[in-house]
């Protein structure tokens, strides 16, 4: 699709050029994104050099730090491209974190610029909202590491590993993109429902639309209707890019019109049961294509079409194999920056703490579900250790024990003079809407072992729970 990618983007990747030569490069007139309205190139780069002349007065340099903690919206993306193209590092921060979380993770990783919401005029069903945004210098530090791109794996921080990818390996994924059979072709739209703050919606969303010539097309409400309203206003292709809980979106049209243009959707995040598949294709009439990924990596393995489903197919340029139980995918160095588990990666091969198995005949890749204590949630992952260690740190929360019970489940012993209403005060204060409990059950005491372990065992919790309060 792209010829040359692969063999110009590792060179480009060193310098801040390859946002210019990967990203932005095209005709002014060509529309790349939707905004409320058509956003052309040449007004996108005119975005990007006043934004990058605005973060220069700042101080950001090549080399400095930047955290970007903005709703999906054209401000995030010039911000982000003008901070790329400075060659300063990025830190994604989700906007939906508590002042408390965003306060954490910005004295945990010391940017020296931080582009925060001032203020938000669209309504918050927006897919990408209308913001103008705040400038901050702090006392911060340079970047430490060559990476382009700083997350945090679970959004937050505390336990959270810090995940670093550079310009080189977004590049190596944007590449990845144009050879997979059934993504969106130049000339096509994508209209994208992932958050472009993580990895799906980022690059397979937005990166590889500014680069493949594929227009990126948000809705303007994120609703089922919303969504057909996007698809149907333009004649070219589209494909949906979303994750499991936008089916349901769409799902919710009683009696959505014919949509020509309709292509296949395409979800990320978990795996979307084979009813819920069905029902979709006998909807609309188009695949329900699958991916898997992961932060550290990118896409790991597709099945656009549908045709396997749940088996997968590794993305060109990745290999991956069983051990255990557990699926490796290939990646030459470790993503994590800072401290983390030494066993995480280890001789080219990264552990995914995902369990499944690979078929030796086909290649094809079954993932069957987690195997540490990260979930998704609407497409979002929440650790659960983490959920835990901020209950069992708020005041008067004795023990605590945090598991996954169809929906985040908590268990608590309290001391007076400690509320069951005040915990939930306390949460709502620390985590985000997403990663918080739906069910929170104080018990008198907590079960433990006779060496005084905490039991997890969900029977063993629900019963303690009947005669709780």
């Amino acid at each position: 699709m792209t010829g040359g990618l692969a063999s110009t983007g590792a060179e480009l990747a060193t310098s801040p050029e390859w946002v210019d030569e990967i990203l932005l490069r095209g005709a002014d007139d060509d529309i790349c994104l939707y905004s409320g309205g058509p956003l052309d190139r040449g007004t996108l780069r005119r975005m990007v050099a006043q934004r990058q002349a605005r973060l220069a007065d700042a101080g950001l340099r090549a080399g400095g730090s930047l955290a970007l903690r903005l709703p999906p919206s054209t401000a995030y993306v010039a911000n982000l491209l003008a901070a790329w193209r400075t060659g300063a590092q990025v830190i994604l921060l989700d906007h939906r974190l508590t002042a408390f979380e965003a306060d954490l993770a910005l004295r945990r990783l010391a940017p020296r610029v931080v582009v925060e919401p001032g203020r938000i005029t669209s309504s918050p069903l927006s897919a990408f909202a209308e913001v103008e945004e705040t400038v901050t210098v702090r006392d911060g530090r340079d970047a430490a590491t060559p990476h382009a791109v700083v997350q945090l794996s679970s959004g937050s921080t505390g336990p959270s590993k810090v995940i670093g990818r550079t310009a080189a390996d977004l590049v190596a994924e944007i590449e990845r993109y144009t050879r997979i059979d059934g993504v969106p072709l130049p000339g096509e739209r994508v209209v994208v429902l992932a958050s472009m703050v993580h990895v799906l919606g980022l690059v397979g969303g937005l990166l590889y639309g500014l680069h493949a010539g594929v227009q990126v097309r948000p809705p303007e409400r994120l609703t089922g209707d919303g969504v057909l309203d996007a698809i149907a206003a333009d004649p070219a292709p589209a494909t949906v890019l979303g994750v499991p809980f936008h089916i349901g979106l769409l799902a919710s049209v009683a009696d959505p019109p014919p949509l020509p243009q309709l292509k296949r959707m395409t979800t990320g995040g978990e795996a979307v049961p084979a009813a819920t598949a069905a029902a979709f294709t006998a909807k609309y009439g188009v695949p329900l294509g699958n991916m898997w990924g992961m932060t550290e990596v990118g896409v790991i393995a597709t099945d656009l079409s549908g045709e396997h489903r749940p088996a997968l197919t590794p993305a060109p340029g990745l290999a991956v194999v069983e051990r255990d139980g557990e699926l490796l995918v290939s990646r030459p160095e470790s993503p994590y920056v800072g401290p983390s588990d030494p066993d995480r990666w280890a001789d080219g091969w990264l552990r995914t703490k995902d369990a499944g198995v690979v078929d030796p005949a086909t290649g094809l890749v079954t993932v069957k579900g987690r195997l540490d204590s990260q979930v998704s949630v609407g497409g979002l992952k929440v650790d659960l250790t983490e959920v835990e260690a901020t209950l069992a740190g708020l005041p008067g929360v004795v023990a605590a024990v945090v598991l996954h019970d169809d929906v985040v489940t908590a268990y608590a012993q309290l001391a007076a003079p400690a509320t069951a209403e005040a915990v939930r005060a306390g949460l709502v204060e620390r985590l985000a809407a997403y990663k918080r409990p739906r069910r929170l059950h104080v018990l008198d005491a907590m079960p433990r072992t006779t060496t005084g372990k905490l039991v997890r065992d969900r029977s063993v919790l629900r019963q303690a729970a009947r005669g709780g309060r």
